[in-house]
């Protein structure tokens, strides 16, 4: 599918009633939205003047989650999702660095010139100071455009040695009906029930909550635990977030490529035994007992992560004095 098929296919009617009980047919239907969805999101990334509003991924997004609900999370659940980015770009460590240190990105850039091990010496060149929002959200799945953010925690935190994490916040958001006999999915991980969901609204209605984000990650850079995962679905339910990420406005910075930069111990570490998550890097860094497990909850597991980032920036040395 090319960009002008993917535009022809976002406007046409979107009436699923005619095909709702026909597996077959969803299914086909699915697999063209999102399609079309990948297609338009590419297009929009390596275009300097996309000649089409952001608006329209985020429309298709919205007909396929109400699409997917009737095909069934169950069903789905298992299959990799297009729009799920793995890692963020080289560009985004460079500014992410960059914001921390008071330096430009390009120069940090020049520097790595592309050995991502080169992170390591960039990270530690100069002090780190300033000031983050952690962010962290639970999820009814791992595909942003098949699913629901049903939590939202965050907290602000200085880039100091000593520093505690304030004006912390939590938001649980609401999930269609259907999910009430249906079950939160992903609950044994989270613990997530629909008593906390129940007559709250959901995310892609919220716009108290969604203005109040966006401010929110204008301000400062942004903070999170393979943060390529909140990068991805804020793309898909946060109006104006893929706007203001592309001017620059918002830097998002990934503790888990803090982690596997810094923390020599990753590196001698069994890959199986995930070094890099957040619940193994706090355990070692004393910011998680031994016995205790990570939460699992937007706020928590936020906390949890600026503890133990400066935790990691203690142990070498690296807030400005």
């Amino acid at each position: 599918m090319n960009v002008n098929q993917a535009l022809e296919y976002s406007m046409q009617p979107f009436i699923p009633m005619f095909i709702y009980g026909d597996y077959d047919a969803m299914e086909s239907e699915r697999r063209r939205g999102e399609e079309a969805m990948k297609t338009l999101l590419d297009a929009w990334h390596a275009s300097e003047e996309p000649f089409f509003s952001f608006d329209v991924i985020l429309q298709l997004a919205d007909q396929n989650r109400e699409l997917c609900d009737q095909i069934g999370e169950v069903r789905l659940r298992n299959l990799s999702s297009p729009m799920l980015a793995r890692s963020l770009s080289d560009a985004d460590t460079c500014a992410g660095i960059g914001k921390l240190q008071g330096r430009g990105a390009s120069v940090i850039a020049r520097a790595v010139r592309g050995d991502r091990d080169a992170y390591a010496v960039e990270w530690v060149r100069k002090p780190i100071k300033g000031k983050v929002l952690g962010i962290d959200i639970e999820t009814t799945g791992r595909a942003p455009e098949r699913g629901y953010i049903i939590n939202v925690g965050w907290e602000l935190m200085d880039m100091t040695s000593d520093a505690v994490p304030h004006d912390g916040e939590a938001v649980y958001c609401g999930l269609p009906e259907m999910y009430r006999e249906a079950g939160i999915p992903l609950a044994d991980i989270h613990h997530i029930t629909w008593q906390d969901v129940e007559g709250k609204k959901p995310f892609r209605e919220d716009t108290a909550l969604q203005k109040k984000l966006l401010s929110l990650m204008k301000k400062q850079p942004y903070m999170a635990h393979n943060a390529a995962f909140e990068d991805s679905w804020f793309m898909l339910h946060l109006p104006g977030y893929a706007e203001a990420r592309r001017a620059g406005k918002i830097v998002v910075i990934d503790s888990r490529q803090i982690c596997r930069s810094i923390d020599e111990e990753v590196r001698t570490l069994p890959r199986e035994s995930a070094p890099a998550s957040l619940e193994n890097w706090a355990r070692r860094r004393g910011t998680l007992a031994a016995d205790a497990d990570e939460r699992h909850l937007g706020l928590e597991d936020t906390d949890l992560m600026l503890r133990t980032v400066q935790a990691e920036f203690n142990r070498k040395s690296m807030f400005a004095k």
